[in-house]
């Protein structure tokens, strides 16, 4: 995924209120920009890093800019989860992700109960596959981690996923490791226990875990290769 015009270099100063972020840009200006990620990004919302904002000078926006990646240890971390989903249905269009080939249509924002919707399903010859879609930007070690605060959101779409292989459906838990610097993946089990014993119960129920790396930098997100799992 390439971005549509060029991204403008930043210094983060601060993160607040959860979806704002004030800015130092290099012309001396300090603009709030808008923070698309309701996580607690641990260990990517350092003061003084450098950060890549994308700008949108429509009328309409009350924040013009919005914050793309922040830089951690001198690798890209991309922390814009609205772009998620979108990276995944590339990468399948692709032929990118082996497990997913062979899919004709793909359905975004898709209703599986009165209340909740996951992100994907795609259909073709082989029958139905819905997968819901996660972020990661959590970094401990060499290992990425998932999630990064606690996640009734994410424990419901897991249960929604176990019900849908339970009524003979394909469900896929697919995530998107957007920093290059990880060798692994593991649930983060220390900070959200009851999140990282849903996924276990949901493996074990039939649900496909996915995790898959992204090259990130102020040109480019493409989803790259897949990522080994563990439990720890």
């Amino acid at each position: 995924m390439q971005f549509s015009s060029p991204l403008f270099p930043g210094v983060l100063i601060q993160r607040y209120k959860r979806f704002l972020a004030e800015i130092h840009l290099p012309d001396g200006q300090i603009v709030t920009a808008h923070c698309p990620n309701s996580g607690s990004m641990k260990g990517c919302n350092i003061p003084g890093n450098q950060v890549m904002l994308s700008l949108h000078d429509r009328p309409q926006r009350k924040l013009k800019y919005t914050w793309e990646m922040i830089q951690v240890n001198g690798s890209w971390v991309g922390i814009n989860t609205n772009l998620t989903t979108k990276l995944v249905i590339e990468a399948i269009k692709a032929n990118g992700i082996k497990e997913l080939q062979g899919y004709q249509t793909i359905q975004a924002e898709v209703r599986v109960s009165a209340h909740s919707r996951l992100d994907l399903l795609l259909s073709g010859p082989a029958g139905r596959c819905f997968i819901e879609v996660k972020n990661v930007t959590l970094l401990d070690g060499q290992t990425a981690r998932f999630p990064d605060a606690v996640t009734l959101r994410g424990q419901k779409h897991l249960s929604e996923l176990i019900d849908l292989v339970r009524n003979g459906e394909r469900a896929i838990i697919f995530f998107v490791v957007q920093r290059e610097d990880a060798k692994s993946f593991a649930p983060a089990d220390d900070i959200d226990p009851d999140y990282a014993q849903l996924l276990r119960k949901a493996s074990d129920h039939g649900v496909e875990i996915l995790v898959y790396q992204a090259r990130v930098n102020p040109a480019e997100i493409k989803i790259v290769n897949s990522l080994p799992f563990s439990w720890k």
